[in-house]
């Protein structure tokens, strides 16, 4: 089990873009300067930007920016695995694992709105095959959930050391 807290990413975003245009390079694809702007601010925002922020962001460089620049950056992102849609909130994360080969699990604080992101295969593969027996196919690779990151819940019950719910 990896979980990447999202709100506490480390400053050494330049590293990791670097690394997603080798990536890219490796698929056969490009990270354009736009592209990879954009996944710059997404790094720069770990609790996550929607798509009108990123906009704003982007024209305050590129003041010829538009609405399309945006959603055809994040369909790129979104497509090779650099980043990921929360629907829950409608905002775009960066993606800080190398592989996606199952989806992955986001807690996403509802007090103070940070996204952890879970890799647990048998969490996942559990809940697919339960899927699957209830006739169902999990459609996205992101499957979110409410849940009270340890910050908040040490804040709220901070001689609480059990980890049980109230």
């Amino acid at each position: 089990m990896h979980s990447h807290e999202h709100a506490c990413c480390p400053t050494d975003w330049q590293h990791a873009l670097d690394q997603a245009a080798a990536r890219c390079r490796s698929q056969g694809a490009s990270l354009t300067p736009i592209r990879r702007q954009v996944l710059a601010l997404l790094y720069q925002h770990p609790k996550g930007l929607k798509a009108y922020d990123l906009l704003a962001r982007l024209q305050e460089e590129r003041s010829n920016a538009t609405p399309p620049t945006i959603y055809r950056a994040l369909d790129f992102l979104l497509e090779h695995g650099l980043a990921h849609k929360i629907g829950r909130l409608n905002l775009f994360v960066a993606c800080h694992h190398e592989t996606h080969l199952r989806p992955s699990l986001f807690l996403i604080c509802p007090r103070c709105g940070s996204v952890s992101e879970l890799q647990d295969a048998p969490l996942m593969d559990a809940l697919a095959a339960s899927l699957r027996q209830a006739g169902h196919l999990l459609e996205s690779p992101e499957v979110e959930l409410s849940a009270v990151c340890p910050g908040c819940a040490s804040a709220q019950n901070p001689s609480d050391d059990t980890g049980s719910a109230r």
